[in-house]
This record gives structure tokens, sequence and C-alpha cells, in this order.
């Protein structure tokens, strides 16, 4: 009797980590990494460049041993009314980064729906803000903004050269 119940027992836990292994598979969420490792290698992948049409780092790299503050670059999409334009934006990765998104503003003033008038990205707007998960990065929201740039939906009257 107690064999068998040490069989049911076993297979009770075979069968929770069969579950758990499938749960974790489909998530594509694998493997946690801390904040700050998880940081770190943005910040080498932002170092090392990219796309060549966007770039990120530290704002502070000596003294943010948090990693919060951040700086963004897009250059502007050629045949669009952003080209031969350099856009700066800060971007703020909070505690709960990269669980939650960061935060996200322009300095250099644009003209974009997800945009508000304080040049602030508005995470509702931006679909990679708004279905944010664990595998999205600095640069894919950098990216997804260059993408929007290049869209005939976001060809608008851009300002001026000036910040906000």
């Amino acid at each position: 009797e107690n064999d068998q119940s040490e069989s049911s027992s076993t297979h009770a836990s075979q069968s929770r980590l069969a579950l758990a292994h499938d749960t974790m598979a489909s998530s594509g969420d694998n493997v946690i990494v801390p904040r700050n490792f998880r940081l770190l290698e943005e910040l080498e992948r932002g170092e090392k460049g990219s796309s060549g049409v966007v770039s990120f780092g530290l704002e502070d790299l000596d003294n943010d041993s948090l990693m919060v503050n951040w700086r963004g670059t897009i250059f502007g999409p050629a045949n669009s009314p952003f080209a031969d334009r350099i856009y700066s934006l800060e971007i703020t990765c909070g505690d709960s980064y990269p669980h939650a998104p960061p935060l996200v503003r322009f300095k250099t003033k644009v003209v974009l729906p997800c945009v508000n008038d304080r040049g602030v990205v508005d995470p509702r707007s931006l679909p990679v803000l708004a279905n944010w998960g664990y595998s999205m990065t600095i640069e894919t929201v950098l990216q997804a903004l260059y993408n929007l740039m290049s869209q005939p939906s976001a060809r608008r009257v851009q300002p001026e050269d000036s910040e906000y």
C-alpha cells in the first residue's frame, strides 16, 4: 500500500513539473534575469550600436549605479517629415523594469500621435508600451518610435528644431 502511495505522489509531482515546464516554455520567458544584469546587457548592446537608426546609453554612467536614467537618440527616417533630424529622448527605467515599461519623453520637439505637448510618450498610445512584455527592451521602444515615424499616418508638419 505504501509503494502505491509513493508512486501516486511521484506521478503527481511529475505532472506538476511537466505543467510548470509547459507553462514556462509557452510564456517565452524561460529565465528571469535580475534587473541590473538585464540593464547591463542593454547598456552593452547600446554601446555596440545596433540598427544604425537608434542609439541609447546611460545618462550618467559614473553616478547612476541603479541604471535608471537613460538617453536615447532616433535618427529621422529618410523620405519623411523627420528626415535629416536627430531626436533626443529621456528614458527612465523604474524599479519594476523590465517587468514594466520605461517612461519615455522626447527632449526634441516632435509631432506624433503618441506624444503629448510636453514630449511624453503616452504608453497607451504606443503599442510596444501598451502591450509591454519582459522580453522587450529600450531598443525595442526606440525602434517602434522610429517605425512609427516611417509610417504615412505620422506624416505631419514638424516643428523647427527646438527642445521641450
